[in-house]
């Protein structure tokens, strides 16, 4: 019986023991859904495998004493099939210990599933356009980027285990000002100039540079000899869009492809494979910006003041209200984000259900303004729009932290990080941290083979039961008409009930979009592992003398851990299997391989 099951039985219960001569007061309306009645893990287990506060959680309703209330569960929880016995504890505990076969019954569950083993479809028929990393087009990716690449591609994973259609979506910032400074920093780094006091600096932009110029010249462009002047046309008379050189121009429809190119190739090689590559440029291009404002003019949410148009979001819970035209007939940046929110929500093809942005923390004062615009759309502010922000990310390094300032040029790139430490332990690194904290990343704990180091201790854990598989295998061992009731010692409790806890965990995952409670199960998991693996043999072992030195009970309890007959042996086969798929499916959502040798 696993949790789940056991929660809709005592959900049940309630509803039996509702209007009944004890409970009369307590009615079916009462009783929240069984998703709200989880049973929990007890500490301790001598008081039980599952414990339920439902007796806490219903008495007042009820009119009785929670104790009281809670014997009345108990009774019938005691008849139930798979419980072996059932006891009151405290102010209302009901703690429940199921018969052992009852108990291993998921390792029959999860063999038979496979890596399906906790998956589910409540989010199924909903689509949920997931916008992650987005970094700008001018430079590489630096650490914070890598942090939502490696989150962001473990939260849609997650969804997609819980049965949403998720849309991987890049937004580049390819139009405004930063790509003018991005543009005029390659210019005056080709000439040897001084970096402009708003530019880029570091040695990326020298290496971008001279890529610049060797395509050109590829081409039969002498870039650095065309016009410099700032006449706003190229030679011809034509218009230059937002440079202001015929020469920055040419950098700027260089350069930029280049970076998106690159950026693409590194989240490639991060195992991160975006389904929409969206351009800004192209809600101007499209009309976008036209259509989302003539829906918001209709609504009353445009108006004009000193020769601009805002947006009054103060109507939705904005602070005050905002500029989307300038007087002098720009857009404000604030334009592209409602015409792209309008055009995630009314595309052809997978509009969004809900729309996920996955933002820096330096970005939380957007908040207010983009529930308003929501809101001006007729939508749910929280349901339709949800807004996750996270927070820094400090690299160390022999004990100090690594500075970085895409600016200033010393940065850690997604390149630096890989090198240093590889791909997996940088995604589960960053995955396994709520993105709300601030996270210190050791490039030398990451680098290490200890169990200090999470990812090692987790991909060990699948290693050692791939080994104890062959193991087995080499001694004609089989999990064929394996006895699950003999999975009855302590570390093998524990293990079963940390399989147990797996589609509960992932469903929690995904309704809370947190993917580094994958994480913190699977370290758990390998833990309950690990301690099983000393102590419970698939594979007989000949006794040492220090052993057969013991008194005569503690000796038959090592040779039956240590000399497992056949039937235990294929028994503790299965369990071991079983920890090998969850962990293995576990490692895949989080984009982490998940090796058979270490």
């Amino acid at each position: 019986m696993n949790p789940e099951a056991l929660s809709a039985l005592i959900c049940d219960i309630a509803h039996e023991l509702a209007g009944g001569p004890d409970t009369g007061a307590l009615d079916d309306a009462m009783i929240p859904p069984v998703e709200k009645l989880a049973v929990m893990r007890p500490k301790d287990r001598a008081h039980g495998d599952w414990s339920s506060n439902i007796a806490m959680q219903l008495a007042k309703k009820a009119g009785m004493k929670p104790r009281d209330l809670a014997q009345l569960f108990a009774a019938k929880l005691s008849d139930a099939e798979g419980i072996a016995s059932v006891e009151v504890a405290g102010p209302g505990f009901i703690n429940i210990t199921l018969d052992s076969a009852s108990a291993a019954a998921v390792v029959d569950t999860v063999l038979e599933q496979g890596a399906q083993y906790g998956r589910n479809d409540h989010l199924s028929g909903k689509t949920l356009n997931l916008e992650f990393v987005s970094a700008n087009p001018t430079g590489p990716i630096h650490i914070g980027g890598v942090r939502w690449a490696a989150t962001g591609d473990s939260m849609a994973r997650v969804l997609e285990a819980n049965g949403a259609k998720v849309v991987r979506e890049y937004y580049f910032n390819d139009h405004g000002e930063q790509i003018n400074r991005f543009a005029k920093s390659l210019l005056a780094a080709a000439h040897g100039e001084e970096t402009p006091a708003d530019g880029y600096k570091g040695a990326y932009i020298n290496e971008i540079a001279d890529r610049v110029i060797a395509e050109a010249k590829a081409d039969g462009v002498d870039i650095l000899n065309l016009p410099r002047v700032d006449d706003g046309v190229d030679k011809d008379g034509n218009a230059l869009g937002e440079g202001d050189s015929e020469q920055r121009e040419e950098f700027r429809k260089r350069a930029v492809p280049m970076m998106f190119a690159e950026i693409q190739q590194s989240m490639i090689d991060f195992r991160v494979n975006f389904d929409v590559w969206f351009h800004e440029n192209s809600v101007y291009e499209d009309g976008e910006v036209d259509k989302a404002f003539a829906v918001l003019r209709e609504n009353g949410d445009l108006f004009e003041k000193d020769g601009a148009t805002w947006f009054a979001s103060t109507k939705h819970g904005d602070d005050k209200d905002r500029v989307i035209i300038k007087s002098d007939g720009n857009y404000a940046y604030f334009a592209a984000d409602i015409a792209y929110y309008w055009n995630k929500r009314h595309r052809a093809v997978d509009p969004a259900d809900v729309a996920i942005y996955m933002l820096g923390a330096d970005h939380h004062g957007y908040i207010g303004r983009m529930m308003a615009m929501c809101a001006a759309f007729g939508d749910t502010p929280g349901e339709n729009m949800q807004i996750l922000i996270g927070q820094l990310v400090n690299v160390m390094k022999d004990g100090k932290a690594v500075r970085m300032s895409k600016r200033a040029g010393n940065v850690v790139t997604i390149d630096d990080l890989l090198e240093a430490v590889g791909v997996d332990a940088a995604r589960y690194s960053l995955a396994r941290t709520d993105y709300n904290t601030s996270v210190d990343i050791d490039l030398d704990l990451l680098a290490s083979h200890t169990n200090e180091n999470p990812v090692y201790y987790v991909q060990y854990a699948h290693a050692r039961s791939c080994n104890v598989g062959r193991n087995a295998e080499a001694a004609a061992i089989s999990a064929d008409n394996a006895d699950l009731s003999l999975l009855d010692t302590e570390a093998d409790g524990v293990v079963l009930a940390a399989l147990a806890q797996w589609p509960s965990v992932l469903a929690q995952a995904g309704d809370s979009r947190a993917p580094h409670r994958v994480a913190h199960y699977l370290e758990d998991l390998a833990s309950a592992y690990h301690k099983w693996y000393n102590l419970e043999r698939v594979v007989p072992m000949a006794l040492t003398d220090p052993e057969e030195r013991e008194p005569e009970e503690a000796r038959e309890a090592l040779r039956i851990a240590k000399n497992p007959e056949p039937t235990r042996a294929a028994a503790r086969l299965k369990l071991n299997d079983a920890v090998r798929t969850v962990i293995a499916s576990g490692l895949d959502l989080l984009g982490v391989s998940a090796p058979q040798q270490m």
